[in-house]
């Protein structure tokens, strides 16, 4: 198989779906069909089941290569980007998922590290909040930004990021617009969100709390497992949830607004990494972290 030809294979076996495979490589279903089914002439059997007209599953054969292919591609791919980067000079990437939606906000410790270290990439990606620290676990990254606590005891929690005022947000039209703060007694009266195991209840109960300060329930309702749901949700009215007040400046929608929550303690976020897996470039970013101290977001505009 060519290089193109695995990808194409193993992006298949992923998505089970033609027509997303080809979204995703942006290339014509046509072409992803007749990739696999030369695949398969070469083979000599069947790697997916097309009896279902809306979605493919993988044969056992399709399995077996799936399995095979899969470390051999990732190998491929991360030494074709380490001579890539090598060729630049940078002899490490640090990746950082961000749990909050500020990353501009916190442009001077990046800019901090990637100064004092020239020959290291700094690589900022997005993190999901549903099992929020199996990126660090399996590998996918290796420093999180999230809202503490945070009592996980394979995991280090690094200096504050960052901390801010809660908002709630709803729907632009509802009853709770007419105020101009919130106390968190009035969320009795509300939906917020569910979110699916295996996200820690301790850490999202920091978040979303379950009792008001009297003892009153907090109705938790429809399961999200995306901002985008969050937000299509909030945007209908369904429910009304809590956000850092950073959203107030990079979530700017006209059918979501978004109220000053009173009587809530400012939400903290620090750096976290799994604590086996700590490196130089790790420690550098905490202790950049460590001396600029934690960024003030209260007076930052998005541009």
């Amino acid at each position: 198989m060519e290089i193109r030809d695995v990808e194409i294979f193993l992006t298949l076996a992923t998505e089970l779906h033609f027509g997303r495979t080809a979204e995703r490589l942006h290339v014509s279903p046509a072409r992803i069909s007749q990739a696999i089914n030369q695949q398969e002439r070469r083979i000599g059997g069947a790697l997916f089941d097309r009896s279902n007209r809306r979605q493919v599953r993988l044969t056992p054969l399709g399995r077996q290569l799936r399995d095979d292919l899969r470390p051999v591609y990732d190998g491929l791919r991360a030494g074709l980007e380490r001579a890539h980067l090598a060729a630049q000079g940078i002899t490490h990437v640090l990746r950082v998922g961000m749990l909050p939606v500020n990353g501009y906000d916190l442009r001077p410790v990046w800019e901090t590290f990637r100064a004092r270290h020239t020959g290291w990439k700094l690589r900022l990606q997005q993190a999901s909040f549903v099992d929020p620290f199996a990126g660090l676990r399996n590998g996918d990254i290796d420093v999180l930004v999230a809202w503490l606590p945070v009592e996980e005891p394979d995991l280090t929690v690094g200096p504050i990021m960052f901390a801010e005022s809660r908002v709630l947000g709803v729907a632009a039209d509802h009853e709770l617009t007419r105020r101009t703060s919130i106390p968190l007694e009035t969320l009795g009266d509300f939906q917020q969100p569910e979110v699916p195991p295996p996200t820690p209840e301790y850490w999202l109960d920091s978040y979303f709390p379950t009792h008001t300060r009297t003892g009153r329930v907090i109705e938790r309702g429809p399961v999200v497992r995306s901002q985008e749901e969050y937000l299509t949700l909030i945007s209908t009215g369904e429910i009304v949830t809590l956000f850092p007040s950073h959203v107030t400046r990079y979530w700017m929608r006209p059918d979501i607004a978004f109220v000053p929550m009173r009587d809530m303690s400012a939400l903290e976020y620090a750096l976290v990494w799994h604590t086996e897996s700590e490196t130089d470039p790790i420690r550098a970013l905490a202790r950049t972290a460590r001396d600029l101290g934690p960024v003030s977001t209260s007076d930052l505009t998005v541009r």
